[in-house]
């Protein structure tokens, strides 16, 4: 016993305090950068839920948790071969809910109206519209219909979309849309004369600039629906550690050093979809439309949102560009 005793390192009571509380000070940094978790246990039986770009990040992790609460998910996505493999991983963690592929390009209006197409004739109902797919300052490039891309599908995508998603949604009231923006918006403008970067492209105010659009599109949206039972949600998720960056990513080396400070201060995909989880099935929101939320909690509009005359200009502009308004 005494010549076991004599391999015991000698641990101060200073290094056992020193780790203690650094552990608890990560738990403490973490939690507080994760936010609120959705507080609602609502069940989605019998509900249809369409998430674009559900294949990763905030998408699949809301997709994973609305299954798991017994919703039919469809899975909007571009690479169908990327989609089969986020459902072959969720379902690695819950067997509960349906999960259906489908492919849907939003830098290609010809494609949203397939998709459209598709939902119509297959599903019976569309309880949730989760308009979340997007793509954070590319180099520049053009959609199909030559939108500059992060404009193009972040908003004139997803605009062109829930446009012709709204009779089955009013058919399957009451129903939800739900935009998720960022807080990055607050940088940004809406420029008429170069909506499409037709003068000059800046990837920061271009991702900037679109979700702004997206903002002044919810708040339009709901306007327009006042009274028809489709609810219309606009959130910023927070900083998430997902593929979105992936045109903004620094250096292998820069990235090995700053991955342990991102771990700590950049928020999960499953800490990033609460708000959006939250928007999608609480049902202290029934009814609420219009508004604006962050942290599982609504938040006041940015005074750049708040320009109803823009925000009506953008929209009928959005009507001519994607043919919606000849």
């Amino acid at each position: 016993m005494e010549a076991y005793l004599d391999y015991i390192p000698d641990i101060s009571w200073w290094k056992v305090t020193l780790l203690g509380a650094t552990g608890v000070s990560i738990y403490m940094i973490k939690s507080r950068v994760a936010g609120r978790m959705c507080p609602s246990k609502a069940l989605m039986v019998g509900k249809t839920v369409i998430i674009t770009g559900a294949n990763s990040g905030i998408g699949k992790a809301t997709a994973l948790e609305l299954a798991k609460r017994q919703a039919r998910v469809i899975l909007a996505c571009r690479d169908e071969e990327l989609a089969n493999a986020a459902v072959r991983d969720i379902r690695k963690k819950t067997a509960s809910g349906q999960l259906v592929v489908k492919r849907l390009d939003l830098a290609s209006l010809a494609s949203v109206k397939k998709f459209v197409e598709d939902v119509s004739n297959d599903e019976d109902r569309v309880d949730v519209l989760i308009n979340n797919a997007g793509v954070l300052q590319c180099p520049f490039s053009k959609t199909e219909e030559g939108f500059e891309m992060q404009m193009g599908v972040n908003h004139l995508g997803h605009f062109y979309l829930t446009n012709l998603l709204l009779p089955k949604l009013k058919q399957s009231t009451p129903s939800r849309v739900i935009v998720v923006s960022s807080g990055l918006h607050k940088l940004g403008k809406i420029e008429f004369d170069n909506l499409n970067s037709e003068k000059s492209y800046d990837p920061r105010a271009g991702y900037a600039n679109s979700k702004l659009a997206n903002n002044m599109f919810a708040r339009e949206l709901s306007s327009r629906l006042e009274g028809t039972g489709v609810s219309v949600y606009c959130l910023h998720p927070g900083m998430v550690f997902t593929n979105l960056g992936r045109h903004v990513m620094p250096s292998f080396l820069i990235k090995l050093l700053l991955y342990p400070l991102a771990w700590l201060l950049v928020k999960s995909p499953y800490a990033g979809c609460q708000t959006v989880l939250y928007c999608a099935v609480a049902e202290e929101l029934e009814g609420v439309t219009g508004r604006y939320y962050g942290s599982c909690e609504e938040e006041e509009w940015t005074q750049v949102s708040l320009d109803d005359v823009v925000s009506k200009k953008l929209w009928n502009v959005s009507e001519e560009l994607t043919g919606l308004k000849s």
